[in-house]
């Protein structure tokens, strides 16, 4: 138990974080639970939103395109009855093969109103190959087919999945580096939350899977005592060692965190090794962030029950999309415990995390953005989410809340056209 930890949080700079502290409890695994109150599907496996209540006719999918412009892919989505969805996306380069042989075939004649049914069936028909490179095709393909639900029933995703609960978000920046010194690196953020307002910074620390290696010598412990002088004792600061420490090497930093004061030390141990991230999180007080690699409900529902982490943090992308990370929240508000995806995604391509935290009510309200400078404004998709203040407003209108420029995607090469007539037609 770690019973000083709501005492230790910084709760005078952000009063809200201080919500982040839940029970130590397990969730009630079926091998704990009388014979009589038994069930056959799991509370999380229950059905998060009825669709088809908010739209009376079925909505069958017909076609799926991929296009590509620069490093930004668009998934386009189109109905029988002539609705459409478009997403953008990044990171699918490595993964197209896939997306084209064995994820968007599997939506093509369905009726789009039974996505997480859909979701659910893509799995079982590939569960051989799970993993970034299937799930982020399937979170891809989800994200436009909410966009295209959205629109049909004139409601946000936040709308439509559940309720919207919040109007904005509070932002912390990452995309932080470990190939600059320690005072360079704190410098980018010194500027950066100056021009931004944003209420907390994440560095990297360690090396990256380096089994115990820092960047450079004596980068690490320079980095985080550098960047609390240089930033105040009011900005929210966190370390992320992307599983650069065993666990006797993981506690010795976590106690240096402690002492400065930072908000959550991220994947201290390599993400596999469940026990050493687990002796980790019991050994100290500040609270262990992690899942951001996992893509599996099972390993999660494992993990919360056995108190591995104290922040749950799955990528949506790498998740396989809105619905799946929903599980895991409402896994997560059992037990009390918020949630807080990670994100590597910007501009037109953050939207849904956007959507996802504003109908989520055991979502933090702060939200990772990876944000190294100057923002950058588009002027082929509105709105540009420029953080402001600190936050980032939601969008409120119908889908995904993004306007894309119908002449960008005319520019586009098309990559792929998925339908029932033709099969699989490689362009």
């Amino acid at each position: 138990m770690k019973s000083t930890r709501r005492d230790w949080i910084r709760t005078a700079s952000f009063a809200a974080v201080g919500s982040m502290m839940m029970p130590k409890r397990l969730l009630g695994g079926v091998q704990n639970v009388p014979e009589a109150d038994k069930q056959s599907v799991r509370d999380y496996e229950q059905p998060l939103f009825d669709i088809p209540s908010q739209i009376s006719s079925p909505v069958v999918i017909e076609s799926i395109e991929l296009y590509k412009n620069g490093s930004e892919y668009f998934v386009f989505t189109r109905s029988k009855d002539g609705a459409q969805g478009l997403t953008a996306t990044k990171q699918l380069t490595d993964f197209i093969p896939i997306f084209k042989s064995l994820v968007a075939p599997h939506f093509i004649g369905r009726d789009a109103r039974n996505i997480e049914t859909l979701v659910d069936d893509v799995y079982r028909a590939n569960y051989k190959i799970a993993g970034q490179p299937f799930w982020c095709p399937v979170a891809y393909i989800e994200q436009s087919i909410l966009d295209m639900l959205g629109k049909v029933a004139g409601k946000s995703v936040a709308q439509l999945c559940g309720g919207k609960v919040r109007d904005e978000m509070d932002v912390y920046l990452s995309g932080a580096g470990r190939n600059t010194t320690a005072e360079q690196e704190v410098d980018v953020y010194v500027k950066t939350a100056a021009l931004t307002g944003a209420k907390g910074v994440k560095f990297k620390i360690g090396g990256r899977m380096s089994g115990n290696k820092d960047a450079a010598p004596g980068r690490t412990d320079a980095l985080l005592k550098i960047a609390r002088k240089e930033l105040g004792d009011k900005m929210i600061l966190m370390a992320d060692a992307n599983g650069s420490y065993d666990p006797y090497h993981a506690i010795k930093v976590g106690h240096l965190l402690e002492e400065l004061g930072y908000y959550f030390f991220e994947e201290p141990c390599p993400w596999q090794n469940y026990s050493e991230t687990q002796t980790v999180a019991r050994a100290l007080k500040i609270p262990v962030a992690f899942g951001e690699q996992d893509s599996s409900l099972w390993q999660f529902l494992w993990m919360l029950d056995n108190s591995v982490m104290d922040i749950v943090q799955p990528d949506i992308n790498y998740h396989g999309g809105f619905i799946r990370t929903k599980r895991v929240a409402k896994m997560a508000e059992k037990i009390g415990m918020k949630i807080i995806p990670h994100n590597t995604q910007t501009g037109v391509t953050s939207v849904n995390i956007l959507q996802f935290s504003g109908c989520t009510p055991n979502a933090e309200p702060l939200m990772e953005y990876p944000c190294r400078g100057e923002q950058k404004r588009e002027d082929w998709y509105s709105p540009n989410f420029i953080i402001k203040e600190g936050k980032i407003k939601i969008p409120d209108t119908p889908g995904m809340g993004v306007a894309i420029d119908s002449d960008h995607i005319k520019k586009s090469t098309l990559v792929a056209t998925i339908d029932k007539a033709k099969g699989m037609s490689n362009n």
